[in-house]
């Protein structure tokens, strides 16, 4: 009788773990760092059998006690463990309780093969201590699409009608896939506004016909030479500081570029000076 009911009981068991398991994996098929076993985020999108592409959509709900600010980091890293995107989560709601709390973000990449890799939501941590660190890893499988989209950075006289100079506001293009997906978005804003964009407000501090000479991009830093049209009768501190600020942010949507150097046939001193 008492083997009975030992059986009974590891069956019961083993039973709970297969059921925890399970809704584990519906919510995402995570594996989470320091959560205690408790559950602290519900993924609604993407899907667990769904290939991802660029952009791509985030929703889910999760802790308050997860966002800093409404917000918390998203990334997306390949087979390898390299970073392919960054996003941030915002918050739809009151985040200041320990109830969940429903986000969306929206991450963009530009990957050209179709892999495995894995999404990392992290909650945010401003102390730095690892005892507040939180972690939720999903496996998923990325993969690409025939067109991208990118950003590029204008001027807006609705957004900023004062004209602050250093004010600039994105305007998303679609364009072909390619390798070279920084320069792609710096031809996009060398082209200039659209007719419906200038209905919408916006407008470039850059000259037309400007040429990108060359970019590279190594350990954080964007260096990118144009040729002297790009201060060819450029005056005034305010149109030079909208120019770099319209160059800058453009390259800075990209998680690769922290830093952007600018320079003119090769020279980046004196560059870009009222």
């Amino acid at each position: 009788m008492k083997n009975k009911l030992f059986i009974t009981l590891i069956c019961i068991f083993f039973a709970a773990a297969i059921v925890w398991g399970f809704l584990r994996f519906v919510i995402g098929g995570s594996e989470d760092s320091g959560t205690g076993g408790n559950l602290e985020l519900i993924i609604s999108s993407p899907r667990s059998d769904q290939i991802l592409k660029s952009p791509l959509s985030i929703e889910g709900e999760a802790k308050g006690y997860w966002f800093f600010e409404g917000s918390f980091p998203i990334k997306l890293l390949d087979k390898d463990g390299k970073e392919i995107a960054v996003g941030i989560a915002q918050a739809q709601g009151d985040w200041m309780t320990s109830d969940f709390v429903p986000f969306k973000a929206e991450l963009s990449f530009n990957y050209l093969a179709t892999s495995s890799g894995t999404l990392v939501f992290e909650k945010d941590n401003p102390s730095g201590l690892p005892e507040n660190a939180r972690e939720m890893r999903i496996p998923v499988t990325i993969g690409f699409s025939d067109n991208i989209k990118v950003k590029a950075y204008f001027n807006n006289d609705r957004m900023d009608p004062e004209f602050s100079c250093n004010k600039v506001f994105p305007v998303e293009r679609e364009i072909p896939r390619t390798k070279e997906v920084a320069r792609a978005a710096l031809e996009e804003l060398l082209k200039g506004t659209t007719k419906e964009e200038e209905a919408e407000g916006f407008f470039t501090s850059i000259n037309p016909n400007v040429k990108i000479q060359s970019l590279t991009i190594e350990n954080g830093v964007a260096k990118v030479d144009f040729d002297e049209q790009l201060e060819f009768q450029v005056g005034g501190s305010c149109r030079v500081a909208a120019i770099s600020w319209q160059i800058r942010e453009t390259l800075k949507q990209f998680s690769t570029v922290k830093e952007v150097i600018i320079s003119i046939n090769g020279c980046s001193e004196d560059i870009l000076q009222p």
